[in-house]
């Protein structure tokens, strides 16, 4: 279950538009540059760098107003808070409004966008986290007992109470209920996300043995059975009893492989991360690919972005990272491009506001037609004197539109109702919003799609 992230309720202030009320009958005009007053003065000097300059990025000046080109008068009337960069098109990439998208901005956690894109690419969607579990002893089947050492390998993000109780069960099923040696996991471990793969490696131990196990993981286990529907692969409490220590450290190479437990598909993972917007959970896909220089390396090459555009410090958002809204807007096509090839969505990947749990739960689902917009967040209160990110697909009546809304300098709150009103205001220049119609599939179910694997590759 996906039950370290909690869902916070976000209470928005929706500001109020004023807008044309004459309909648009003749085409379309052509793109204009309209100077547009930004109530929102240039911000005072400050020790904290507006942009911070991290591997290739350049520094960027903060402009005094926010200068838009529209092809709608209705939205040039629109007053842009803060230091920001938006730019909204259509699919086949006309522009409906551009202001400073080819300024730097702090994207905030949209960097997630970025590594399910690199993660995605070099992967695949069914790509699956294995952990392997070893022995260097031998099973007394009379005894239930293993003489030797159990050993623990993986880099799964998202193992936890579930998994490690049906890794329980699975050496249950081999013959295995006492361990006459010591519990050792690789440095690579990590459980119920945590950083150190020594508390991991105990909390395994702990959960592994049934007289031990806290009432936590029990509820966590029972909850997974009935998410997985594997009721019927259970005989009994799975119980593993070890008579030794707990220890990380290398795994020799002459080993005997018991079984892999493997996490549900990468898709699901991603779907779950993007929903709640995990940092942990993308640092550590990011490390996957060697860290954010990477992800950038591969955004940078596959997405067609300069590395002027695009700098990462982080795989996750947190910190420094410069990213330009036309980056950013090169990022979500060649993403929509990928996933496309695999018969996949944004709502894939991305939480569908108003329905999915998360982030985006609490946004677009009253004023505003639920399942109109998916997209990804980013939030840093604290960081470059307060950012707000949202980019991702709009639905209209009229079609689909792509969009990318960096808020610099200044109030959340302020910034996501100014973020809410501003997508409201675009779909009502392309006849208003439309559902995209998403049916949602709950996230446990989603990341109960574990199996295990014997080593004649017979999964179940």
């Amino acid at each position: 279950m996906f039950r370290s992230i909690t869902t916070k309720a976000i209470g928005l202030c929706i500001a109020v538009l004023v807008t044309a009320a004459a309909g648009i009958a003749q085409p379309a005009p052509f793109l204009q540059d309209i100077k547009v007053r930004n109530t929102t003065p240039t911000p005072y000097p400050s020790s904290t760098p507006l942009v911070k300059k991290t591997g290739g990025s350049t520094m960027a000046g903060v402009p005094s107003s926010n200068a838009v080109r529209t092809m709608f008068p209705a939205l040039a009337a629109v007053e842009i808070p803060g230091y920001s960069g938006v730019i909204v098109e259509t699919l086949d990439g006309k522009i409906v409004l551009e202001t400073n998208s080819g300024l730097l901005f702090n994207p905030a956690s949209n960097v997630k966008v970025a590594t399910t894109y690199a993660v995605l690419k070099t992967f695949g969607p069914e790509f699956r986290f294995q952990t392997m579990v070893y022995t260097d002893g031998a099973i007394d089947r009379n005894t239930g007992t293993l003489n030797g050492n159990v050993y623990v390998s993986g880099k799964d993000p998202i193992f936890g109470f579930e998994h490690a109780v049906a890794v329980a069960n699975e050496l249950n099923r081999l013959g295995i209920r006492t361990v006459m040696g010591d519990l050792i996991v690789t440095d690579n471990f990590a459980m119920n996300y945590s950083g150190s793969s020594l508390n991991s490696a105990k909390l395994l131990s702990g959960t592994l043995d049934a007289s031990k196990r806290s009432a936590g993981a029990t509820r966590v286990w029972l909850n997974y059975l009935s998410y997985s529907g594997k009721y019927g692969q259970v005989s009994g409490v799975p119980s593993v009893y070890f008579s030794g220590a707990t220890y990380v450290q290398p795994i020799p190479s002459n080993l005997q492989l018991l079984f892999t437990h493997e996490s549900a598909p990468l898709r699901e993972i991603i779907k779950a991360m993007m929903c709640y917007s995990n940092n942990f959970l993308s640092e550590r896909l990011g490390e996957m690919l060697g860290g954010p220089f990477a992800v950038s390396r591969v955004v940078q090459q596959n997405a067609g972005i300069a590395p002027n555009e695009f700098s990462l410090a982080t795989s996750s958002g947190l910190g420094f990272n410069r990213v330009t809204p036309n980056a950013m807007m090169k990022l979500l096509r060649a993403l929509r491009n990928d996933l496309s090839r695999y018969k996949m969505t944004f709502v894939d990947v991305m939480p569908v506001a108003g329905i999915d749990n998360g982030t985006l739960a609490g946004r677009f689902d009253s004023d505003f037609a639920p399942g109109s917009v998916v997209g990804k967040t980013g939030t840093l209160p604290n960081t470059d004197a307060g950012v707000s990110a949202l980019s991702g697909e709009i639905n209209t009546r009229n079609g689909k539109l792509l969009f990318v809304i960096f808020n610099q300098r200044g109030s959340v709150p302020r910034f996501r109702a100014f973020q809410n009103s501003f997508v409201s205001l675009v779909q009502g220049q392309f006849g208003g919003a439309q559902s995209i119609g998403y049916q949602p599939t709950s996230l446990d179910v989603l990341l109960a799609r574990t199996r295990i694997v014997n080593p004649r590759g017979q999964s179940y």
